[in-house]
């Protein structure tokens, strides 16, 4: 699968995977603020953005697309980062082939089966419902998910996977068909055997249960050098809150120091 992607900067390579819902513009802030000192790729997961749709979503087979993203790239060795969906993808990949990661970075996430979370239900649910055909602008489709999706932030998180297929004519980039009949696969654990020794951090937020103090035995289990950072007061969207503090790990971890563009 030829996976749309952006690409920043130049030296090592390091590839950004984006969580459930999400695409590659979401972590563009970051990875133009290490681009300084690496070549950063942001794909486009499958089934999300500007990725081609397949009626398979599962972790490995994004673990296979990453593998032939590399290849079409001719990227040997690269440093992987991925958030939620695409830190499992992640891991898998990392866990199939040690040899071509340098250095995991898992965002929120971690290996084990998770219960299933109304959120998501919810959100591809309401993304189902709505009739675009009769909503001509992205305000009017707003007004209709504010009753079923109260929270404002998830709601503008969603909206960004609108796109006009034609003029005046909305629909959603995402694949939500196949993305809603794998979702019960997206919440398993990790399968694959064996561990991975190699450098590797774990970034939760304060705020999100995503990964508990009791789960790192299993982390540790699967990355036995595995540090974990919380970083204070950041939900799940860990790179959305506070990109700075994201940055100040992964240039401490990376052994780099990355730019900061100065905040507005």
């Amino acid at each position: 699968m030829n996976l749309f992607y952006r690409h920043f900067g130049e030296g090592t390579p390091v590839i950004i995977q984006h969580g459930l819902f999400g695409q590659s513009d979401n972590w563009v802030t970051v990875g133009r603020r290490i681009a300084d000192q690496f070549s950063v790729y942001i794909p486009d997961l499958r089934n999300h953005g500007q990725s081609p749709h397949a009626s398979v979503h599962t972790y490995q087979a994004m673990s296979d697309d990453l593998l032939d993203f590399m290849d079409d790239l001719s990227i040997d060795k690269a440093i992987i980062i991925g958030h939620s969906m695409g830190g499992k993808a992640a891991m898998n990949f990392t866990l199939e082939h040690p040899r071509m990661v340098e250095k995991l970075v898992v965002v929120d996430i971690c290996p084990k089966r998770y219960p299933e979370r109304n959120i998501h239900t919810q959100v591809i649910t309401q993304m189902l419902s709505l009739d675009l055909e009769k909503a001509g602008t992205r305000t009017e489709i707003e007004k209709m998910l504010e009753q079923k999706i109260p929270d404002a932030r998830i709601r503008m998180f969603i909206l960004k996977n609108l796109y006009y297929r034609l003029p005046g004519q909305l629909a959603w980039r995402l694949n939500l068909d196949a993305i809603n009949n794998s979702l019960d696969q997206l919440f398993d654990g990790i399968s694959v055997e064996g561990s991975y020794e190699g450098p590797t951090l774990f970034i939760r937020g304060g705020k999100s249960d995503y990964i508990l103090d009791e789960d790192f035995p299993l982390i540790h289990q699967y990355f036995p050098n595995a540090l974990i950072k919380t970083i204070p007061g950041a939900s799940h969207w860990v790179h959305a809150d506070a990109p700075e503090e994201l940055c100040l790990l992964l240039s401490g971890f990376l052994g780099r120091e990355c730019q900061f563009p100065p905040t507005r």
